[in-house]
């Protein structure tokens, strides 16, 4: 799933915990056109605030003055009970007026005031990096949570539906900075949760990026420590070898799903050569170490760099092929 869920999720549990009514919407079903997939989910608390989205917009609209009191609707949420599906879209007015693609149908569960406490656990399990499955029982809106060994589809039926949640996606950037700072505003807003490490202090002195975790460790320590899986990336941007080479290498021997380092072409070589003369490396061990990062948009500026690095980590993290000509070093190369 989307690490939109995770947010979605977090703020739900938010609500409950302080004692706010909201209700959780899940896309369970679509026929025809969409504008999102089976699984989405979007939660609305009692005063009009949205988090998520199950149509794009005019849905969303719909179900705020339904079941809120936004904007002086007369409507509110339900006492809590069973979950209820409703259909949208059904005829060709009704696609018209909500602003689905032509012939679109999409069945939404509403669960009202779901369970703080479940909610709770469900998001500090996906914090530790764990993929979760939420079933929910279709007579009583009673809630079970279990471990899931790999991502799966959502499933319903007369009794229940089954959601699977995965866990945030997680950046580790080494080296403090510009770019740095750029490419982690990029990452949060695009759904990652960012760890920035640094042990010079110099170099933090001037970071003050909210929502990013901080580690002072040596970049090796930190990536051990930050474990990464098949849902992280690890980012090298320091240009100095005693702190880049040994946390790369580290990096590679995970689950990491992109690891890079910036640098010239000429840079990226000479970490080749260095590690496999120093580290026993190989050309086979060092396959998916990316460098020079990014793709080729003729980037200057260290925010223009940001949006090149992290476009290639987005069509690596969505199994996208990149063509060669998108490749930084094979695009210089042809300009001699």
């Amino acid at each position: 799933m989307e690490n939109l869920d995770v947010m979605v999720l977090r703020t739900l549990r938010d609500w409950r915990l302080a004692g706010r009514r909201a209700m959780l919407t899940t896309v369970v079903r679509t026929w025809g056109s969409s504008p999102r997939p089976v699984g989405s989910i979007m939660a609305l608390a009692e005063d009009g605030a949205v988090v998520g989205s199950v149509s794009g917009g005019c849905i969303e609209d719909d179900l705020i003055a339904r079941y809120s009191r936004a904007h002086g609707a007369q409507h509110q949420m339900p006492e809590k009970g069973a979950p209820v599906l409703v259909k949208y879209g059904i005829t060709a007015d009704e696609a018209h007026r909500f602003g689905l693609p032509c012939g679109g149908t999409l069945e939404l569960l509403l669960e009202v005031d779901p369970d703080a406490e479940s909610l709770q656990a469900l998001v500090a399990e996906l914090e530790q990096g764990r993929l979760m499955q939420r079933s929910v029982s279709l007579k009583d809106g009673s809630v079970r949570l279990a471990p899931s060994q790999a991502p799966a589809e959502l499933t319903v039926n007369d009794a229940e539906l089954v959601n699977t949640f995965g866990p945030e996606y997680r950046m580790l950037l080494i080296g403090a900075g510009q770019l740095a700072e750029y490419l982690a505003t990029m990452a949060r807003f695009s759904g990652f949760a960012v760890t920035l490490c640094d042990p010079r202090a110099e170099y933090r002195t001037a970071w003050e990026l909210p929502g990013v975790a901080l580690s002072t460790e040596m970049p090796d320590d930190a990536v051990r420590n930050f474990n990464p899986d098949r849902r992280s990336c690890v980012v090298a941007l320091t240009h100095d070898p005693k702190l880049d080479d040994l946390a790369l290498l580290e990096a590679l021997a995970s689950d990491a799903f992109y690891v890079g380092a910036i640098g010239s072409r000429r840079n990226a070589q000479a970490r080749r050569e260095r590690m496999i003369e120093h580290f026993e490396q190989t050309e086979s061990s060092l396959a998916r170490l990316r460098g020079p990062i990014g793709i080729y948009i003729g980037s200057k500026t260290p925010p223009e760099i940001a949006v090149s690095v992290m476009a290639e980590i987005l069509a690596v993290k969505n199994s996208v092929p990149l063509p060669r000509e998108m490749e930084v070093a094979h695009a210089k190369s042809l300009q001699g």
